[in-house]
């Protein structure tokens, strides 16, 4: 079973592997999210170590970044290779001009909720070629907006893409996933993390206060701790991110 990872460059490798075993299974449309406020920062270094992943593609391989200027960036800094680096599609230059009959597999980088409709043209047209999201951040209420057009995009598309590795850090906890595993809520404790669930689905508001009470009233039988203050808890999100580059 994959534990929480120790190192930024430990969670990086666990998400390769279990992207490549998703996609070894027939999965076409997966997902990495590395849900860490820095992450965007990083976001052409992360894309490029998952590049040999799909090595059996050679030219056949298309990193597309959310907008030219990105795009441009990262064909400077990788210098000569042999794969083609492009942007998601722009009002003059149309997502399905971005699917060629030679493009054989997608790397799709830091896709926000502005690149959606985008983003999901861009999977249609892939057909059963491999579309990877890595760290999509499509979910902007303020941009997809509430109620039945942001279902209808949950379950049109957005449902349809397999989380193969998810790591978010909580106050004093995290949410894990790496593929084939369940998820798994992870609660701070005084030294380290433990381990205290594991879900078929991804555990969200009501379900993952509910394991978070549980586990911290049971760390507490005395109730020597108020059920509102939950001990050892991470102050902010930015020292979780320190603690894993530790």
């Amino acid at each position: 079973m994959p534990e929480l990872p120790k190192s930024l460059d430990n969670a990086i490798a666990q998400a390769k592997e279990a992207t490549q075993s998703a996609l070894n299974e027939g999965y076409t449309r997966v997902q990495v999210e590395l849900v860490f406020p820095e992450i965007a920062l990083q976001s052409q270094s992360i894309a490029q170590e998952f590049i040999p992943i799909f090595e059996q593609y050679g030219s056949g391989l298309k990193v597309l970044f959310p907008d030219t200027g990105a795009a441009a960036l990262a064909r400077r800094d990788w210098g000569e290779i042999a794969f083609k680096v492009t942007d998601i599609g722009t009002s003059r230059s149309p997502v399905e001009t971005r699917v060629q009959p030679d493009d054989q597999a997608f790397l799709i980088v830091s896709p926000s909720a502005v690149e959606v409709g985008q983003v999901e043209k861009l999977c249609n047209l892939a057909g059963d070629r491999p579309c990877v999201l890595l760290n999509p951040q499509m979910e902007d209420l303020k941009v997809v907006g509430i109620g039945y057009a942001a279902r209808q995009l949950r379950e049109r598309f957005l449902n349809t893409l397999e989380s193969c590795y998810y790591i978010q850090p909580l106050e004093g906890a995290a949410i894990f996933r790496c593929y084939p595993g369940l998820w798994q809520v992870w609660l701070e404790t005084e030294n380290d993390y433990q381990l205290i669930a594991e879900e078929p689905k991804k555990p969200v508001g009501d379900n993952l206060e509910q394991l978070l009470t549980t586990a911290i009233g049971e760390s507490s039988p005395n109730d020597t701790i108020p059920p509102t203050k939950k001990p050892g808890f991470l102050s902010t999100l930015q020292s979780f991110l320190n603690a894993l580059n530790r």
